[in-house]
């Protein structure tokens, strides 16, 4: 998610070194986007799981939270934060605002109050399709589910590959070329986006299907 992220800052003129970021959800992928932005320079100013959202204007320790939930296994009761609403916490204004909880989180009731230039989609379905237009009209920039989780499966398959031959790749390996793969579909998500002058959501999910049926024809599936 991270990765693509990057790309997406870069094309809008977002420098995440200089940013801040709210992350709804803090498991297996918020806690590892929110370390990852951390890295990469980004002010990680709120965050949630399913007991509490904490917020810090000032910014928030990814490894004390880490080492926190590791301790207490939520992130309630976490110190030199104050306690925010799932709903107050979509709304906060920050740069980047990465959505890895629950799907439906966005709607046509709060989408004129979300407040980031880049929507991350880090869950399945978070943003609905009514709020994806309002979002649109309001240049707010969405990386739909579809590419911003695909890295997830994507090493699955590289386990798969790893599996059937007898490979054992390091972490680096495995690093650079998830990194290559999802760098390589948010380009030709962007590239058929501006060609055919359509909305992230709806170049990718073009650009799978039609990934797809080029595949299968070419293993001759079909006539």
């Amino acid at each position: 998610m991270v990765y693509v992220i990057e790309a997406a800052a870069e094309m809008i003129g977002l420098d995440l070194a200089k940013s801040t970021a709210v992350v709804q959800g803090f498991g297996n992928v918020g806690s590892f986007a929110a370390r990852f932005l951390a890295d990469a320079g980004v002010k990680i100013i709120a965050v949630s799981d399913v007991s509490t959202g904490l917020y810090n204007p000032a910014g928030l320790s990814v490894i004390a939270l880490l080492e926190y939930v590791a301790k207490n296994r939520v992130l309630a009761g976490f110190p030199d934060a104050e306690p925010i609403s799932n709903a107050d916490l979509l709304e906060l204004e920050c740069d980047v605002l990465v959505l890895a909880a629950l799907q439906n989180q966005v709607t046509a009731e709060n989408a004129e109050r979300i407040k980031c230039r880049l929507l991350a989609e880090g869950a399945n379905g978070p943003t609905t399709l009514e709020a994806d237009d309002i979002l649109d009209e309001r240049g707010v920039h969405i990386i739909p589910d579809i590419l911003g989780n695909a890295g997830g499966v994507t090493v699955s398959y590289f386990e798969w590959v790893q599996g059937l031959q007898n490979l054992t790749w390091t972490l680096d390996e495995i690093n650079h070329r998830l990194k290559a793969i999802l760098l390589d579909a948010f380009a030709r998500t962007r590239r058929r986006a501006e060609d055919d002058k359509l909305d992230f959501r709806t170049a990718a999910l073009i650009e799978g299907i039609a990934r797809v049926t080029e595949a299968k024809l070419l293993r001759g599936l079909f006539p």
